[in-house]
């Protein structure tokens, strides 16, 4: 049992206790601050199928059981145009496309890191630690635990199973489970058992603490959630955990992050129907449902959704993709200047991708995050340079 297993609440596991710098205590944002959130899809998403490059003849050819259909008005499988160039995956016409249409949310193509592996898990580690292509490999912190540094005020949580590397290297860092959170893990009488334990003891204070919240949380979240569903079928699995999410840094906390997995492709991925138009079906209803549950605190929110690569612009032999490079990133808030594709882009054609295979990384990670973060937070440059060091940073006047 360790820190990890818990939330805040995590106070009653005494060896862990000691290192906990956070109280326990429930943190109130202001109503009118800064909230950013991460969203990181975990295992390299197919880009080419969300914003779709209808324009060009090149991805017709390049995926002749994928593609998507060129925007159609009478063909509720075609792509929704964005712009002349750019559609939209069609499942997310019923959430994210509202969205575009009132400009909270815009597309920056041709994003990434300069890693060249194609490794998962280095390419992921890579991101998070936020460090530029000579310092690969250094993973002593991430870049939103030194972003919490600078930012004292930023109130960090992750809503991961443990906590993630970005968040990792700083001070401690609460990290929630949203799993099963909505029930609470102690009754009355357990807890009072386990306050009792540590009665006169130094931990008393932050083990009662703990309880508490993990109590208080749990029943939040269970009225938040009757609150919100009005009586209709509830979202599919990541809507029903952003409604959680949103109660929480609506009211509570100022930075988070949570990954999302199952974008690895490789087989039978499907076209505008499929295992990945699915995912994103999902993704989508959860980021509207989050959009929804913070109310008027999300003209003060700037959601971020990254992945870490794209995939072969290429079909493989499975009908599926490989691992690619350049990707599509997503930037959305309710103070976005959103309805538009951003950025450094090239034409969509063979003489275009990289090593003939891959979306090039013409917008560097680093330099977008920095600049958002930088507009987001009102960080001076040597903070900038604290979280993202080497760092140009661009928010592409996103924010």
């Amino acid at each position: 049992m360790n820190r990890r297993d818990f939330l805040v609440a995590s106070a009653v596991a005494a060896a862990t206790l000691p290192t906990l710098s956070f109280s326990g205590k429930l943190f109130a944002a202001p109503a009118s601050a800064p909230r950013f959130l991460v969203v990181f899809l975990r295992g390299g998403y197919d880009c080419n199928n969300l914003l779709v490059p209808y324009a060009s003849d090149f991805y017709y050819e390049s995926r002749p059981t994928l593609a998507i259909a060129r925007p159609d008005l009478h063909n509720p499988n075609s792509a929704i145009a964005l712009d002349g160039h750019w559609g939209l995956n069609p499942v997310l016409h019923d959430s994210l496309y509202p969205l575009w249409q009132r400009k909270q949310l815009a597309f920056v193509p041709f994003a990434g890191t300069d890693d060249l592996s194609r490794s998962h898990f280095e390419t992921q580690d890579n991101i998070e630690a936020g460090l530029a292509g000579d310092q690969h490999g250094h993973y002593g912190s991430g870049f939103l635990a030194r972003l919490a540094d600078a930012m004292p005020g930023s109130a960090p949580i992750a809503f991961t199973d443990a906590l993630p590397l970005s968040f990792q290297g700083g001070r401690d860092i609460p990290n929630l489970s949203l799993r099963g959170v909505s029930k609470p893990v102690f009754d009355e009488r357990q807890s009072s058992i386990l306050a009792s334990m540590y009665k006169g003891t130094t931990l008393a204070a932050p083990v009662s603490d703990g309880l508490q919240l993990r109590q208080q949380v749990s029943k939040d979240l269970q009225d938040e959630m009757a609150k919100a569903g009005r009586g209709a079928q509830t979202a599919q699995n990541f809507a029903a955990e952003t409604r959680r999410i949103a109660t929480l840094m609506r009211d509570q906390y100022r930075l988070g992050f949570v990954d999302v997995g199952g974008w690895d492709t490789h087989v039978n991925q499907g076209g505008a129907q499929g295992q990945l138009s699915n995912n994103l079906a999902n993704l989508g209803q959860g980021l509207a449902a989050f959009a929804d549950a913070m109310g008027d605190q999300w003209k003060d929110t700037t959601v971020v959704v990254v992945s870490e690569f794209g995939r072969t612009f290429r079909e493989n032999g499975n009908r599926g993709t490989d691992h690619g490079h350049g990707t599509v990133y997503w930037v959305l808030g309710g103070s976005v200047h959103g309805g538009r594709i951003a950025g450094e882009q090239v034409a969509v054609a063979p003489g275009s991708l990289l090593q003939n295979r891959d979306y090039p990384v013409l917008n560097n990670y680093r330099d977008l995050l920095g600049g958002l973060l930088g507009r987001t937070w009102g960080l001076s440059t040597a903070q900038l340079q604290s979280v993202f060091p080497g760092a140009r940073p661009n928010g592409l006047q996103l924010v």
